[in-house]
């Protein structure tokens, strides 16, 4: 057990120098770089496809739904179609049997506004029914609208025919494409937005009827855009630019002007491509400072 003891201690005492070592290697690393010298990485310019858009969230909706109600009142006799049945327009959807003492009638149809599918079945047969007693939905999903809410600070960069993106959560790895085709004319006074709302081709009906979506306006775009990461440009004294190694291990700043700015990059002209541009270890550094770019 004592020389259990004494393995365990003698194995313990050198991981601990081990660690000691490590320590002391960064130590002595940071050490030999000089006090006023900037310790940086940098990233090189690239031609990049560029979009530059508007983050919005909201949900999907049939182009065209429609509640479908009785003519008259009643019992609901029974459910001609079911949810997800394909429908016509003036297709029966339900059958309503009139509720008249000694009289036979007919059942009486309730017929489909619009073909596309049956989305909701609200009543089961034997139901009392008048004509304000909801039957059915009916849904044409070929195509979905999409309706978001747009501060107004971005109303002058929304236009009808505008160009969309928008992803569901159903399909976290798909985008489907859309068109703005509607932009209200009003502004909410309470909110400060307008409604907007883009078209989507749903052909292949994945896109349903209250689904959340992820809707990105864009606002420009740019094929072949020079650009660097967006944290590598400097706005200071009234203008931009960015900082490249230069001779000497010096830092030169660069007057740039910037164009389509995403989240990750920035178009900017002024520097040539595959030029090294500083993109970490900008804080305090000036024109001619010292600098050891990071492996």
């Amino acid at each position: 057990m004592k020389n259990i003891k004494t393995l365990f201690t003698l194995t313990l005492a050198a991981a601990s120098l081990w660690t000691a070592g490590c320590k002391n290697r960064s130590a002595e690393a940071l050490n030999e770089l000089e006090k006023d010298r900037f310790l940086v990485k940098t990233e090189k310019v690239a031609v990049r496809n560029l979009q530059e858009y508007i983050l919005l969230t909201g949900s999907v909706k049939a182009l065209d739904e429609a509640t479908l109600y009785p003519r008259i009142s009643g019992k609901l006799l029974r459910n001609v179609l079911k949810e997800g049945d394909p429908v016509k327009k003036d297709e029966a959807v339900a059958l309503v049997e009139r509720d008249e003492p000694g009289v036979v009638y007919e059942p009486a149809p309730v017929p489909s506004t619009l073909s596309g599918v049956v989305g909701r079945i609200y009543q089961d047969s034997g139901a009392n029914v008048t004509p304000q007693t909801p039957i059915a939905l009916v849904v044409n999903q070929s195509q979905v609208r999409v309706a978001v809410d747009v501060p107004e600070k971005y109303i002058g960069k929304t236009f009808h025919g505008q160009e969309a993106v928008i992803k569901v959560d159903a399909f976290p790895d798909r985008t489907f494409s859309g068109k703005v085709y509607r932009v209200s004319p009003v502004v909410d006074a309470r909110s400060r937005n307008t409604v907007v709302e883009v078209l989507v081709n749903n052909a292949d009906a994945r896109l349903k009827s209250g689904m959340f979506a992820e809707v990105r306006l864009i606002v420009a775009s740019r094929g072949a855009a020079l650009s660097v990461p967006s944290g590598a440009v400097v706005t200071a004294d009234g203008g931009e630019f960015v900082f490249v190694p230069a001779a000497g291990g010096l830092a030169a700043r660069v007057p740039v002007k910037s164009g389509i700015r995403t989240s990750e990059f920035t178009q900017i002209s002024g520097v040539k491509e595959g030029a090294d541009v500083v993109t970490f270890g900008l804080y305090g550094l000036k024109d001619g400072s010292k600098i050891k770019v990071a492996n």
